[in-house]
């Protein structure tokens, strides 16, 4: 079976989990602006990968607007983020990015990392208003995305692992 991962990297965490991905398939491997749906045909699985910015997953807008040629293919989604995984934030998560027909795609979490040094300077000044307001916070009180920020400051955080790209194989086996 022929498969291909398209993604959508902000920062470079999905991308790198991308290519991790492609290395253990051998799926082709592709950023979503350099890849055109006409060629979705070539494909039996397609993986999409999106990081996550503001509760939305990064380019899904292109799996719901290609859903009718991609309903005969195995599709599969992971998406990437900051925070350490928590059940609860990830339903309220796929409830937001996931509907109607989207619902049915198997979507996965691997957490990214954070560099504010890295990031876009609108990006990094509400991480740091963020990060300054949430300091006040009782950690008890805070959601999963927020202990993560406030956790990783001002410092360069990296949690990425291709241990966390072992249920998007799977999947991809069960093709």
């Amino acid at each position: 079976m022929s498969g291909i991962i398209i993604y959508k990297s902000k920062y470079g965490s999905t991308k790198k989990y991308a290519e991790w991905l492609a290395e253990a398939t051998g799926f082709d491997c592709v950023e979503l602006s350099n890849f055109s749906a006409k060629d979705l045909g070539k494909y039996d699985i397609v993986v999409y990968g999106g990081g996550i910015y503001a509760s939305g997953i990064a380019g899904i807008s292109f799996i719901k607007k290609n859903y009718a040629v991609l309903s005969g293919k195995k599709t599969i989604v992971f998406c990437c983020g900051a925070s350490a995984f928590d059940q609860k934030w990830f339903d309220s998560l796929r409830e937001l990015n996931m509907k109607d027909e989207l619902a049915k795609i198997p979507l996965y979490y691997c957490r990214g990392g954070c560099d504010l040094e890295n990031m876009k300077f609108a990006d990094r000044t509400l991480c740091k208003m963020l990060i300054k307001s949430l300091s006040k916070k009782d950690p008890k009180d805070m959601e999963v995305w927020e202990t993560a920020l406030v956790e990783a400051g001002q410092k360069k955080s990296d949690w990425t692992d291709r241990a966390n790209l072992e249920p998007v194989i799977r999947e991809c086996q069960t093709a």
